[in-house]
């Protein structure tokens, strides 16, 4: 749970780093790469990501407006980075008028628990690492060069001057 808004900005601002970096390797036509039939593809799963943010931070008060939790999934890559990069802008741009450290402290209905506001931000930061992880899989498969974001992937590791390891 953040107990401190300085560090619920900065959990925030790392996610929000790792996702546009990893959003802007994806390209329109890898949008559409699924696991498998009946599960989320890469282009869903991604804007998915976004309208959580609508979706779960209205639910604590803030009224995030740049997207609509029931929008379609844009069919461009550029969209999905355009709307993240809004919806994640407009986050941070509430939290730091509208609250404070005593803030996170409130408690909220999420989804019929009770949730402090603090652990409503974290768990939509793990959500959104979590969908993160699934990406870079589907962009694997999709062929799509994955950027490291905690961490170097695979092919950056030469970057660090070390081997990449081997299975």
């Amino acid at each position: 749970m953040y107990r401190k808004l300085d560090d619920a900005m900065h959990g925030l601002g790392e996610t929000r780093k790792a996702a546009l970096k990893l959003f802007g390797a994806l390209t329109d036509e890898s949008l559409n790469q699924r696991v498998a039939d009946g599960f989320r593809s890469i282009g869903e799963i991604a804007w998915h990501i976004v309208t959580a943010y609508p979706e779960m931070m209205n639910r604590t008060g803030l009224e995030l407006k740049s997207i609509e939790v029931n929008s379609p999934v844009p069919q461009a890559a550029a969209e999905i980075v355009a709307g993240y990069d809004k919806a994640s802008a407009e986050l941070q741009a509430q939290l730091q008028e509208k609250w404070d450290d005593a803030t996170l402290a409130v408690v909220d209905d999420m989804y019929g628990e009770q949730w402090p506001r603090g652990v409503s931000l974290i768990i939509l930061c793990n959500h959104e690492l979590y969908h993160l992880g699934q990406i870079t899989v589907l962009m694997r498969q999709a062929g799509l060069k994955v950027p490291g974001i905690m961490g170097p992937a695979k092919e950056e590791w030469e970057q660090y001057g070390m081997a990449a390891p081997e299975y």
